[in-house]
């Protein structure tokens, strides 16, 4: 399996000029722990993620420092300083951050991961951000054990489902995933109600070439906006 096998489409972004409380509310709202940063031809400039948000409310904790910390370069720096206190994603952003292709294997992806110590990692099309590939992406992946021998017709299948899921069942496929492995197809992701479930499940059924759907959704937990 590679990237366009398991990659989540339909990716939440902003801009570099994105305030730092939208984005906060994008990540509360969608229940996601990144968003790429992208310029107007979809480019990945950078990548602000929880960490980046969570080194503000650290700075407000300890904003207070000895005075002998901080002549001894226990203090803030300038660098330190526009993370904490800067209120634009292309101020708190972490930049040019590593991309992958579509073609990358699922292995490769893993260790790539592991070895940056990451979460996720964007993935390209000829330069412009086309999906993203997070650690849940991958174990579900790989729960197929094996190679899809569809190759191509797995990925028209799933991008078929997505695409019939997006356009007439009012299901927000962001938080959706979709494995497809020799026309099995696996639902992951959460839902809003049964009536959901039952819809995106429909859904892949009625596509060509689709053999058989296991429905692993679950549903959006009260007070959330989504995982």
């Amino acid at each position: 399996m590679q990237a366009a096998d398991v990659m989540t489409t339909n990716v939440i972004t902003v801009t570099a000029d994105s305030e730092v409380s939208e984005i906060a509310s994008l990540l509360m709202e969608h229940g996601i722990s990144a968003v790429p940063v992208i310029d107007a031809d979809d480019k990945v400039l950078g990548i602000v993620s929880e960490g980046d948000l969570m080194r503000r409310v650290e700075n407000d904790a300890d904003e207070h420092k000895s005075w002998w910390l901080k002549l001894f370069g226990g203090g803030s720096n300038a660098v330190d300083y526009v993370k904490s206190h800067g209120r634009k994603a292309n101020e708190i952003m972490t930049s040019n951050p590593l991309t992958i292709t579509e073609d990358e294997p699922l292995h490769r992806i893993a260790s790539l991961l592991e070895k940056r110590r990451i979460k996720r990692v964007p993935v390209v099309r000829d330069g412009k951000l086309v999906g993203i590939v997070s650690r849940s992406n991958l174990l579900r992946g790989f729960s197929v054990n094996r190679q899809p021998a569809g190759g191509t017709d797995d990925r028209d299948i799933r991008d078929a489902i997505l695409k019939e899921v997006d356009e007439n069942t009012g299901v927000m496929v962001d938080r959706l995933n979709v494995i497809v492995a020799d026309g099995k197809v696996q639902l992951w992701g959460l839902v809003d109600s049964k009536e959901q479930r039952q819809a995106v499940q429909v859904a892949a059924e009625n596509i060509d070439g689709v053999t058989e759907v296991e429905n692993n959704l679950g549903f959006v937990p009260r007070g959330m906006g989504g995982y």
